[in-house]
């Protein structure tokens, strides 16, 4: 990160934090507010503020390899929508608070975007506990906070109508569109190892109804604190009987997770269905994980860019510095978390549609841009969207797209089977447009 003369006055509020002007690459430094690229030739007009975005990101805890790249993939999209000319003539500033991946900070967070900060939106959560723990005071503050998290805690009703989900699906969606591949080509007896907090219940939940109506069967369930840092312990709890074991670990741990599981397994082990949560961030060829190999996994955006990468996704690459295979472009061993990250990106560029359709000039109007998102439908892929098309249901704020199956070989992850959007639709459990603003 290289810091260029200030050319605006510090944003107040912001304490010892930094207010940076510009940016000579895309980075992960930790510094609380941004102004970038895209703002120079907005000083001459005083009094085009800037829009502020409280980005809420786990810097540390168990979500800090998400949140360094949540992080690069948010200034970049903020200096990508800079450089075509910002939200209704005014550029984005990033004004960024470290969570700790906790729910009590989170909220804490939240409310220091909103009375101290001075921002718009509160924008980027991940981890699902910390979402639920912070959407109350976003809405007892009417501040819009918009996630980037995957859980399905959004579409079933469970927080409130100022908390959107509408750049990323969520997980009953990504169950129901996979469980008739994993049933058709895997096996049908189903154990599930999971993280022991909402994220992880999700899974156990909502593919356990959805393999089901496959006419197959969870039969054991595995939960392991997200926390734990050896697993060798939880592996015999698994039934001789699996055909298919179904995993997804989150932490600074996953390397350890997937290498002692094939250490206990060795060439004798059920066929793998893993959420590439147990690998973000992690280099496929790290020694250990060859046993890996013929297995699956879902990804939500696909680590590898395969033999013909959209021109939408090539840029995407470009912005937010990230190679074919997946990886920071200047250090091979720096792997993205790409199946999530990506929704930041799109996450933002809705906020500017939004913004946009709503005619948005400031805090007095985040009620009619709660409203213009949830207007939103068909959602095309585009330079917006570059993990493909969405459809938005604005009364359950949750997002629906394709997702992916990818197999382990050669070292890589090769997409074998791209689900249809409908496959993953679900009827409403809520209708958040008869709450009120």
């Amino acid at each position: 990160m290289v810091e260029k003369k200030r050319t605006t006055a510090p944003v107040t509020g912001v304490g010892r934090r930094k207010v940076i002007t510009g940016l000579a690459a895309v980075g992960g430094a930790a510094v609380g507010s941004r102004l970038l690229p895209g703002y120079v030739p907005y000083i001459q007009a005083q009094s085009s503020e800037p829009i502020r975005v409280g980005f809420q990101v786990h810097r540390t805890g168990i979500g800090a390899a998400y949140g360094r790249w949540y992080d690069r993939t948010t200034i970049a999209a903020a200096q990508a929508i800079n450089d075509a000319g910002g939200i209704n003539g005014r550029p984005l500033e990033i004004v960024a608070e470290d969570d700790g991946t906790d729910p009590k900070r989170g909220a804490e967070v939240v409310e220091k975007f909103a009375t101290q900060h001075g921002c718009d939106i509160a924008f980027g959560t991940l981890f699902s506990h910390v979402v639920i723990g912070s959407a109350p005071r976003a809405g007892e503050l009417k501040i819009p906070y918009f996630v980037v998290s995957e859980g399905h805690h959004v579409a079933s009703g469970g927080l409130n109508r100022y908390t959107l989900q509408p750049g990323i699906t969520d997980v009953k969606s990504q169950v129901i569109a996979m469980a008739p591949w994993v049933a058709s080509n895997l096996g049908k007896k189903v154990t599930m190892i999971f993280p022991d907090f909402a994220f992880g219940y999700d899974h156990r939940d909502n593919f356990a109804e959805a393999i089901k109506a496959q006419g197959g069967e969870v039969i054991e369930t595995v939960a392991v604190p997200p926390t734990e840092s050896a697993f060798f312990k939880y592996f015999p709890k698994i039934p001789k009987e699996t055909e298919v074991l179904y995993h997804v670990m989150v932490g600074p741990a996953v390397l350890t997770f997937v290498k002692e599981m094939g250490e206990f397994y060795g060439a004798n082990r059920p066929e793998l269905f893993g959420f590439i949560d147990s690998l973000e961030a992690v280099d496929l060829n790290s020694p250990g994980l060859e046993f890996l190999d013929g297995s699956y996994f879902w990804e939500g955006h696909p680590r590898y860019a395969g033999d013909n990468p959209s021109a939408f996704e090539l840029n995407y690459r470009e912005k937010v510095g990230v190679d074919l295979n997946g990886a920071s472009r200047n250090d091979p061993k720096d792997v993205a978390t790409y199946s999530h990250m990506f929704g930041c990106w799109e996450t933002l560029h809705i906020v500017k549609a939004g913004m946009e359709a709503a005619g948005y000039q400031g805090p007095a109007d985040r009620a009619k841009l709660v409203e213009a998102v949830e207007a939103m439908t068909d959602m095309p892929e585009s330079e917006a969207h570059p993990q493909g098309a969405k459809v938005f249901n604005g009364k359950t704020h949750q997002a629906f797209g394709h997702q992916n199956i990818t197999k382990v070989g050669d070292g890589k992850l090769s997409v074998v089977h791209r689900t249809s959007i409908e496959d993953g639709l679900y009827p409403d459990e809520v209708d958040y447009t008869t709450q009120a603003l």
